[in-house]
């Protein structure tokens, strides 16, 4: 970190003492080549643990080691090539050590050696959000959370019950320090801690491919002085996951990938600073956290445009939980490779579709009579098998096969729209994908 960095993260309540940089260029646990650019758009391949992924790539979100109701042949068969597991509820419920005796997730869910890459969240993300922590903003949901909406009913018809659909995994947190983060588990009231360094070694006893840091979320709104105090946490954090990542990997002679997250709330020149000092922990990959948490379209997309060129050019850029088809297109264009976000998954569960003509809601009357496919530009086993009236028929009736089906397809039309967007770079063309799924989705004001 040069002086300049360095005064400026002193400034902003950051902590330079006893931080370990690299003296070299440490050994890469990724390969990140560009192969075509269009604009700031940009097709990629990252390698990592011997698993080829191209970019711009769309990762479903297997939460408690799957995708809600679909199965690895699913998975092999869409062509899925990384997922993202979430390291607290896979903490919570099996434990690490069940999995790692499984020979890590890929095995654990039944996708074998030759399986998807997978990426691994650090568990943070949830232990604030869901525990409401500072009352600041909103209570963000992940995929454990009940359906928005009327849902599907269990199989029995009834509503379902806590344990199946996550009501009550709420953390309570007791502690929050620089040490990190103790919390009361939702299942049985134990007293957890997680810290940095404990994150990456259940990450890595997860098997994960890409294993991020631990960071604090920043809520919105935030002011300055709050958002400046969380920064602060976060880098020492980040830095100390970056050090339990290479000990560990020195240790088992693997070579896991290292993400770490860009924070500083909406404020531009906290995220500059955060950038800064990221860069010198010579990461794999730079993820942009701390979007789409409940602040105003127009200051997101003006934090993203501001944030994008911060990240290091050389290194794959990920921007967490968005989103939406005109939401992956905005960052796509400004240089963002990956992507992950329930969206789609969740969407499905309460009978809405993804298709080419826009959203469409499988619980409106006008589908209850119409025999066409679902998408007829689609060409997934959903659209070519089945019709709006047959599924419009299982949303209503509560059956689970609808929720498998329309699951299936959104995933279909998630990563189908991430080859277009490939292709379109790669044949600098990206303007005519980018008008037609524009006209499907348009932009939130």
């Amino acid at each position: 970190m040069g002086d300049r960095a360095r005064e400026s993260f002193a400034r902003a309540g950051g902590r330079c003492r006893g931080i370990v940089l690299p003296s070299s260029p440490r050994e890469a646990g990724i390969e990140f080549t560009v192969t075509a650019q269009e604009g700031r758009a940009r097709r990629g391949v990252i390698v990592v643990n011997g698993r080829t992924v191209e970019t711009p790539a769309f990762m479903p979100v297997a939460t408690q080691a799957t995708i809600k109701t679909l199965d690895a042949a699913d998975i092999r068969e869409l062509g899925v090539r990384q997922l993202v597991c979430n390291t607290y509820h896979l903490w919570l419920r099996p434990g690490p050590e069940v999995v790692a005796a499984a020979g890590g997730l890929r095995r654990f869910m039944g996708l074998g050696d030759d399986g998807p890459a997978i990426l691994t969240d650090s568990g943070g993300f949830q232990v604030f959000s869901l525990s409401g922590r500072r009352g600041i903003g909103p209570r963000l949901p992940d995929e454990t959370e009940p359906d928005r909406g009327e849902g599907f009913p269990d199989l029995d018809g009834r509503n379902a019950v806590p344990e199946a659909r996550g009501r009550e995994r709420e953390p309570v947190v007791r502690r929050l320090d620089a040490r990190g983060v103790l919390f009361a588990s939702p299942l049985d009231g134990r007293l957890i801690e997680l810290t940095p360094e404990r994150s990456v070694e259940v990450q890595h006893a997860l098997g994960a491919d890409v294993v991020m840091a631990l960071d604090e979320c920043t809520p919105y709104p935030a002011t300055a002085e709050e958002a400046r105090a969380s920064l602060s946490l976060t880098h020492d954090w980040e830095r100390r996951s970056a050090e339990e990542h290479a000990r560990l990997n020195s240790k088992s002679g693997t070579r896991r990938a290292f993400f770490a997250i860009v924070q500083g709330g909406m404020h531009p020149e906290l995220r500059a600073l955060s950038a800064a000092f990221l860069r010198e922990l010579a990461a794999d990959g730079y993820a942009l956290g701390g979007l789409s948490v409940g602040e105003p379209k127009a200051l997101y997309r003006r934090v993203l445009e501001s944030s994008a060129p911060l990240l290091p050019e050389e290194r794959p850029r990920y921007l967490m939980g968005v989103g939406t088809p005109a939401d992956i297109l905005h960052a796509v264009e400004r240089g963002f490779d990956l992507f992950d976000c329930v969206l789609p998954t969740r969407n499905a569960r309460n009978g809405q579709l993804f298709t080419a003509a826009g959203k469409l809601n499988l619980r409106n009357v006008r589908y209850r009579n119409d025999y066409s496919p679902p998408d007829p530009e689609c060409g997934c086993p959903v659209c070519r098998g089945y019709t709006r009236a047959y599924l419009a028929h299982l949303v209503r009736a509560g059956e689970f096969l609808g929720l498998r089906l329309a699951t299936y397809h959104n995933l279909y039309f998630y990563l189908q729209l991430m080859r277009r967007l490939r292709e379109a770079i790669e044949q600098r063309d990206l303007s005519s994908v980018a008008e037609a799924v524009r006209t499907a989705y348009p932009e939130e004001p």
